[in-house]
């Protein structure tokens, strides 16, 4: 008799919990690929994977590494090194021929009428003064010739005649220099200057004009002011060493005539200038030292030498500055104190015990439209003309009286093109010195002469000798 199917479940023995179940093993042949998916990746090296990572190398989130702007590699400028690149002035090149009977400025030779439309080369010791008040300009071309010379035109005796007449009538002299681009105004200024450091006058320059309205450098009211007037600190004590290394000669044996309590040294009377000048050492007061300096310039019956002011870029310093007040409204640049001492020297405020000139050149390649001041400039070149004075707009409304004012009395030089003569003397100078591979005869000139705007030096410069330049 057969145990019916639930019996048998009923007496078949059970498995205790405890015992694990058995899982049955594959044995996989030596040529399957069973074992080599199931198994674990084998370790690397510790040699190979130090290998793979570079030492110092960084994470780069970008794809490309950013280039230098314009292209350039290596090492970026120093602080100030651009700028000292750009303002660099070099004055000779030993590579240039020297000229042969070639003049040496004198102190009567501008002067003369006889010397006009030669060339004549500047002593040591003037190139040494020039340089310290700045008076050359990056972008004349003197590092092209083996001596820094210059050409004794019409209008440098001109120049030269009146700061002369003025000198011997102990009378003050208020010029502007006006003309088109590239026509040598400041090469006019810079003549004058030479002219009163070989005649020993006490010559004052402001080279760029923008340096003082372009708020690029420090300044602070000056208390006690009514209106307030701002000193510039750092760029009075600039000038007053400048004035002390340029003038050195004459600071020596001119004695102070007052006492000066607000300076920081003891200044005794019958001090010299120089040692007055010497105590400007730091900014906190070197506009202190420079009024003082000017106060014994100006004191009477004292045998003061003629003074020589003069400032390149006349329009920057006849509009609103870009600095500030206090209370945050535009300063005008007539009440900033260097920038009022030389405009009231215009004006005729301010007249030299010796005598002397306040010469200033106006600027077309940098520079704002100031509508006051071409007004008025027009107005006196017609006034010396005999011409019909230019009137006010009736439709413009931002005339400045403070401008006007300034310039009344002031006398224009209109500077233009070179003749053809003062052109073949400029030119026959240039291929003397080898700068010029060309015969210099009556068709060259009259070639450059025309291709320089009628004889616009710096065109004629351009036109002949731009390559050549380095």
């Amino acid at each position: 008799m057969s145990v019916p199917t639930t019996l048998r479940c009923l007496v078949r023995p059970s498995v205790p919990r405890h015992v694990p179940r058995q899982v049955a093993v594959v044995w996989a042949a030596p040529f399957s690929t069973t074992a080599s998916l199931a198994a674990n990746p084998p370790k690397k090296k510790a040699s190979a994977q130090m290998a793979s990572i570079r030492s110092g190398k960084k994470m780069q989130l970008g794809k490309f590494k950013k280039k230098a702007p314009g292209g350039r590699t290596g090492k970026s400028p120093l602080p100030g090194e651009r700028k000292a690149v750009r303002k660099r002035i070099q004055l000779s090149n030993s590579n240039a021929l020297p000229v042969p009977g070639l003049a040496e400025l004198t102190s009567e030779y501008m002067a003369d009428k006889v010397n006009a439309g030669t060339v004549v080369s500047l002593p040591g010791t003037v190139q040494d003064e020039l340089r310290v008040i700045e008076a050359f300009k990056p972008t004349q071309y003197w590092g092209m010739f083996r001596n820094p010379s210059m050409l004794v035109r019409s209008e440098t005796v001109d120049l030269i005649g009146r700061m002369q007449d003025s000198a011997e009538k102990k009378q003050t002299l208020k010029l502007v220099v006006s003309g088109d681009r590239l026509t040598g105004k400041s090469m006019l200024l810079l003549q004058g200057m030479a002219h009163g450091l070989l005649n020993e006058w006490i010559v004052i320059n402001i080279p760029e004009a923008q340096e003082l309205t372009t708020a690029s450098t420090e300044y602070a009211p000056i208390p006690g002011t009514d209106p307030v007037q701002y000193m510039q600190n750092n760029y009075a004590l600039k000038l007053v060493q400048a004035v002390r290394k340029a003038n050195e000669k004459t600071l020596t044996r001119l004695t102070t005539a007052y006492s000066h309590p607000e300076l920081p040294q003891n200044i005794p009377i019958n001090s010299t200038l120089m040692q007055l000048a010497n105590s400007a050492k730091e900014a906190d007061s070197a506009w202190y030292v420079f009024h003082a300096l000017w106060q014994e310039l100006m004191a009477k019956g004292q045998g003061r030498p003629p003074i020589l002011l003069t400032l390149d870029g006349l329009q920057h310093i006849m509009k609103v500055s870009d600095y500030r007040s206090a209370a945050y409204n535009p300063i005008h640049s007539h009440d900033l104190a260097l920038v009022r001492l030389f405009t009231d020297c215009l004006a005729g405020n301010h007249q030299f015990p010796g005598g002397g000139a306040v010469l200033a050149a106006t600027s077309r390649g940098n520079a704002p439209r100031v509508p006051s001041m071409e007004l008025a400039l027009s107005q006196r070149a017609a006034e010396q003309a005999g011409a019909e004075i230019p009137k006010h707009d009736p439709f413009f409304r931002d005339y400045d009286t403070r401008v006007e004012a300034s310039l009344k009395k002031v006398q224009v030089l209109k500077v233009s093109g070179v003749s053809k003569l003062e052109a073949r003397a400029v030119m026959e100078y240039w291929a003397a010195s080898g700068v010029l591979r060309k015969t210099v005869d009556e068709a060259t000139v009259t070639e450059k002469w025309t291709l320089g705007g009628h004889g616009v030096l710096g065109e004629m410069e351009r036109a002949s000798l731009l390559t050549m330049r380095p």
